[in-house]
């Protein structure tokens, strides 16, 4: 008997937005409550610094991740957006935020550099979905 082939099953919709809301409470749980131990007990030595800026990166992508699960299922996209989509999307705000507190750091962080920042990571994500749309076979 041939083997046959079965192709993988693709969903054809987004996950809903509670779905994402375990983990959008351990991030901001992770974040908020570890940015308080940091702000209440540390020092401002070069540990503490470099765990402040991953807290940023862990608090701002669970605040936005109900918000992206939220805009991605209210507008579906071809291909679907997956969950890994919907993550890579709420972590591109925390890494955005976090660039942003690492320049005001620096001193060097004004709103022309935020405008350039915002667009080039929005170029990113749209230049990643549009190769995932060249990868999707709807069958």
């Amino acid at each position: 008997m041939p083997l046959r082939y079965n192709p993988p099953i693709v969903s054809t919709r987004t996950p809903p937005p509670a779905a994402f809301f375990p983990l959008a409470i351990v991030l901001v749980l992770l974040g908020v409550g570890g940015l308080f131990l940091i702000f209440s007990f540390a020092l401002p030595t070069l540990g503490p610094r470099w765990l402040f800026f991953f807290l940023i990166v862990c608090a701002l992508t669970g605040i936005a991740l109900p918000l992206t699960a939220f805009l991605n299922y209210r507008f579906p996209s071809s291909p679907p957006a997956t969950q890994n989509v919907i993550v890579r999307q709420a972590l591109w705000v925390g890494i955005y935020g976090t660039t942003l507190a690492w320049l005001q750091y620096g001193r060097v962080f004004n709103s022309s550099l935020a405008v350039i920042l915002f667009a080039g990571f929005f170029a990113i994500e749209m230049l990643l979905r549009l190769w995932e749309r060249s990868q999707f076979r709807k069958e």
